[in-house]
């Protein structure tokens, strides 16, 4: 019984945790080297309108690469194993989308980690003609 209640609690503080995480960020694309450094985009702006364990919407900016647009985690995605993904660092929760981009080479896929420190950190991956990899790690623009 004592295991089952410790479990509601641990859920109940991420959810919170998760809407603690509501709101404007911003950040600037780091790495250096050629292989994370594919396309346009060195910083970007992520607007949390909605989020909870099964979703996040939102608006997404990338200067250079990504006029604002609104974005959706994949729900497939949020409904399968892939919701617990996890790698280095060990994330809150990962969200799943896929974002437009203008430059004719069609939409890039966004991994989009929470981490407890209070920031985030965007993926933004596309191949084919136009590829594009860049790793942005976002704070709370709200912060002082």
């Amino acid at each position: 019984m004592r295991w089952a209640t410790l479990a509601i609690v641990m859920v109940l503080a991420a959810c919170n945790d998760l809407r603690e995480f509501r709101g404007s960020w911003q950040g600037s694309r780091v790495g250096d080297a050629p292989v994370v450094r594919v396309g346009d985009g060195d910083a970007a702006t992520l607007s949390i309108d909605s989020i909870d364990a099964h979703g996040l919407a939102g608006r997404l900016v990338i200067d250079g690469l990504v006029a604002e647009t609104s974005i959706v985690s994949v729900e497939g995605a949020e409904a399968d194993a892939l919701a617990g993904m996890t790698f280095a660092g060990g994330p809150l929760r990962v969200y799943l989308a896929f974002v437009p981009v203008a430059d004719g080479g069609g939409d890039a896929f966004a991994v989009i980690a929470l981490f407890d420190d209070r920031r985030i950190e965007i993926r933004i991956l596309r191949s084919g003609t136009r590829p594009l990899y860049g790793i942005y790690v976002l704070s709370d623009a709200g912060a002082a």
